[in-house]
């Protein structure tokens, strides 16, 4: 019997989600890796920068997929949302955590910010009252007293 919900996730090609998703998620999601090929590395000033991307190739690894829905582009937008918002994970900044409880924190009030309290471009509304969580945009101080 399956499970009332499944969800799809997709990955980059790295090998240990794999396991991980398989042991921690099991039957409840549809998984696929898309895999980058990359291009010869380069020389010179450019020798920082990562190869061309010459090819992408989705895997399907466990359920059933959407071929045409496996894609990293909206974590990959969330991982530099991340990155822009917050400099915890930049190592050689004053706020790269050393404590996963700091790290942890951070995250979670940054999250919950993004969430509740930004107004959105594209949605001209914070994520939570699109999704119907909230019926106002949150200040700060609401968010530190909730």
């Amino acid at each position: 019997m399956e499970p009332a919900y499944r969800y799809q996730l997709t990955s980059d090609g790295f090998k240990p989600y794999v396991s991980a998703v398989k042991l921690i998620l099991r039957d409840r999601v549809d998984f696929a890796q898309l895999v980058k090929v990359y291009g010869a590395p380069r020389d010179g000033e450019q020798r920082y920068s990562p190869a061309e991307v010459v090819d992408s190739v989705p895997c399907e690894i466990m359920g059933r997929p959407v071929r045409d829905r496996i894609c990293t582009s909206h974590i990959e937008r969330q991982n530099l949302s991340i990155r822009m918002g917050m400099r915890r994970m930049t190592r050689l900044t004053n706020g790269f955590s050393k404590k996963w409880e700091n790290l942890e924190a951070a995250y979670s009030l940054w999250f919950a910010y993004y969430n509740f309290c930004r107004r959105h471009q594209t949605l001209r509304i914070s994520p939570a009252m699109e999704s119907g969580l909230t019926d106002k945009m949150w200040s700060v101080a609401d968010l530190l007293t909730a």
